[in-house]
C-alpha cells in the first residue's frame, strides 16, 4: 500500500480575540482530504498556543510530510520568523511551506531568512497537491511544479507562476469541521446582532478590479463564485453552525450592480434571514444598488475612501473622486445602512491639510458603527508603493522594510514632506479628535476613550509596538 501524506496547517497567533476564519488553509484542507490525505490544524490564533505547546501537542507526537503557514507581511518579524525557527528544529523531515500575501512577492528573501523549504506563490489549492505528491514520492519533480520557490543544494529556484483557478465553484467548500468553529463564530460581536447571534466570514470572489499603489495583488483581476453556491454555503453555515451574520471577506464584494441584484433575489428565493457587511467601491453606488444591499440583509458597508484630497486619490491610482465618496456615504446613510469610512495618510502628495480633510469627512458622515481612526500608509512588499519607495531610495529591499516596520499604525516610510516628529504630532491630534468624537456621539465611557488615546500616545512617542489598533482595543481592568 502506498504511503498517504499528512499535513499540518498552523494558524499563527494574532494576539487578539476577534480572529477571522482562515479560508486558505480551510480550502486546502478540503482538497487534501478529498485526495485521501490526512490534515491536522493547529489554531494558535484562537487558543493562543505558544511555540512550546505547538511542539508538545503537534510536532513531537506526529510525523508530517508538509507543514504550512500563511501570513501577512505585518506579522513576519513579530511572529512568523520565530515560529519558523521552532518548526525547523522539530519538523523531522517535513517540508516547511510558507505562503500568502506576505511570502508570495518576495519568495527568495523569505526562504533565506526563515530557512523554510518552499514558498507557495499565489493561490495554492492546486499547488499543495503537487507538493504533497512530490514529498511522498508520487513521481513529481519540484522543478515542474508551477507557483513555487524552493531551496535545493544551497540554491534557490523560482518556478513560473501557476494560472489561477478560473472556476471558483470547482473548489470544494471549506473543511469547517477541521476547525474550532465555536471559537471562530463567536469571536466577532456587532451591535446589530442578536445576543446569541454568531458571525463568520465568507468569500464570494477573489481579487479586485483595481491596483491602488498601497495594495499587493496576489493574482490579477477579479473572479466570482456563482451566487447560487454562495447562498447555499450561507444556508449550510446557518443550519450547521448557527451563523446569522456574515462578514464578506471579498476585497471587493460590490463590484457589479447586476451581481448584487442576483444575490438579493437568491437570498429572498431561499428564504434566508441573515445580516452581513461588505467592502465596496464608491463609483458604482446609486439608490437602486443601496436599496438592494439593504433588502438582501446588508447592515454595514465598508468604503475604502482613502483620502479627501483628489490629487492624493489620483496619485495612488484609486480611480475615484471625492464627490463619489461623499455621494456613496450619503446614499448609504439615507437608506439606514451604517458605513465604514476608511482613510489612510502619509501617501504620495499628502499634506497636513489632507489629513484635516480626512478627519472632517469622517466626522461628517460617520455612523459610529465602529471606532474609525487613520493609519499611515504602509508600502508592503509587492505593492506599487513598495517599488516607488525603492526607486526613491527610501527602501533598499525587503530586509530594509522589515527592519523599519514595527506596527501597521506606525509609518514605515514617510512619503510626505513633513518631518517625522511633526508627522506623528499631527496624526496623534487627528486620531485623538476622532476617538473623542466617537465616544461623545455614542454616549460611551470617556475613561475608555482616554485609555485608547493613551495607547496611541505610547505607540507614537514611547515605542509601545504591541498596540493592535483601536478596533481591537480591550480595556485592561
Amino acid at each position: 500500500m502506498s504511503k498517504r501524506g499528512k499535513m499540518l496547517f498552523i494558524i499563527h497567533d494574532l494576539y487578539q480575540e476577534d480572529n477571522s476564519f482562515p479560508f486558505g488553509p480551510a480550502y486546502m484542507t478540503s482538497i487534501l482530504q478529498r485526495k485521501g490525505y490526512e490534515v491536522d490544524v493547529c489554531c494558535q490564533d484562537v487558543y493562543h498556543y505558544d511555540n512550546h505547546e505547538l511542539v508538545e501537542q503537534f510536532l513531537k507526537p506526529n510525523l508530517y510530510d508538509l507543514i504550512g503557514i500563511g501570513f501577512l507581511a505585518a506579522r513576519f518579524k513579530e511572529t512568523v520568523l520565530t515560529l519558523c525557527h521552532t518548526i525547523n528544529e522539530y519538523k523531522k523531515g517535513a517540508w516547511l511551506v510558507l505562503g500568502g500575501h506576505g511570502a508570495s512577492p518576495i519568495p527568495e528573501y523569505i526562504l533565506e531568512t526563515t530557512q523554510a523549504d518552499i514558498v507557495a506563490i499565489g493561490e495554492a489549492e492546486e499547488t499543495i497537491i503537487d507538493l504533497m505528491e512530490c514529498k511522498i514520492g508520487g513521481g513529481k519533480d519540484l522543478f515542474k511544479v508551477r507557483g513555487v520557490a524552493f531551496r535545493e543544494d544551497g540554491n534557490i529556484s523560482v518556478n513560473p507562476r501557476r494560472t489561477p483557478i478560473r472556476d471558483l465553484d470547482s473548489i470544494p467548500l471549506p473543511a469547517w469541521d477541521a476547525f474550532p468553529m465555536d471559537k471562530y463564530t463567536t469571536g466577532f460581536k456587532f451591535e446589530c446582532m442578536d445576543d446569541n447571534g454568531r458571525a463568520l466570514g465568507i468569500a464570494t470572489s477573489r481579487g479586485c478590479v483595481n491596483r491602488c499603489n498601497f495594495c499587493y495583488r496576489m493574482e490579477k483581476g477579479i473572479r466570482f463564485r456563482s451566487v447560487e453556491l454562495v447562498v447555499e454555503e450561507m444556508r449550510i453555515l446557518h443550519e450547521s453552525y448557527g451563523v446569522s451574520y456574515f462578514i464578506m471577506q471579498d476585497e471587493l464584494f460590490v463590484a457589479s450592480k447586476k451581481r448584487i441584484f442576483e444575490f438579493r433575489d437568491c437570498i429572498k428565493k431561499n428564504g434566508l434571514k441573515i445580516q452581513y457587511d461588505c467592502n465596496a467601491r464608491v463609483d458604482i453606488f446609486d439608490e437602486e444598488l443601496v436599496e438592494s444591499l439593504k433588502d438582501s440583509g446588508c447592515v454595514f458597508v465598508n468604503f475604502g475612501m482613502e483620502s479627501s484630497d483628489q490629487n492624493v486619490l489620483d496619485l495612488m491610482g484609486k480611480r475615484t473622486t471625492v464627490e463619489q465618496n461623499i455621494k456613496a456615504a450619503e446614499l448609504t446613510r439615507r437608506v439606514g445602512l451604517t458605513v465604514g469610512l476608511n482613510f489612510i495618510w502619509g501617501n504620495v502628495g499628502d499634506t497636513e491639510e489632507s489629513l484635516k480633510g480626512n478627519v472632517k469627512l469622517i466626522k461628517q458622515y460617520n455612523t459610529y458603527f465602529q471606532l474609525r481612526t487613520i493609519r499611515p500608509v504602509t508600502p508592503y512588499p509587492g505593492s506599487p508603493l513598495y517599488y516607488e519607495a525603492i526607486n526613491r531610495g527610501l527602501l533598499t529591499g525587503p530586509g530594509d522594510f522589515f527592519e523599519k516596520f514595527e506596527n501597521s499604525d506606525l509609518s514605515t516610510v514617510n512619503f510626505t514632506n513633513i518631518p517625522d516628529k511633526t508627522f506623528y504630532k499631527i496624526l496623534f491630534e487627528a486620531n485623538k479628535d476622532l476617538i473623542l468624537d466617537h465616544y461623545q456621539n455614542t454616549s460611551q465611557d470617556m475613561d475608555e476613550a482616554n485609555a485608547i488615546i493613551q495607547q496611541f500616545y505610547r505607540l507614537y512617542f514611547e515605542e509601545d509596538y504591541k498596540f493592535r489598533g483601536a478596533r481591537h482595543y480591550k480595556r485592561e481592568d
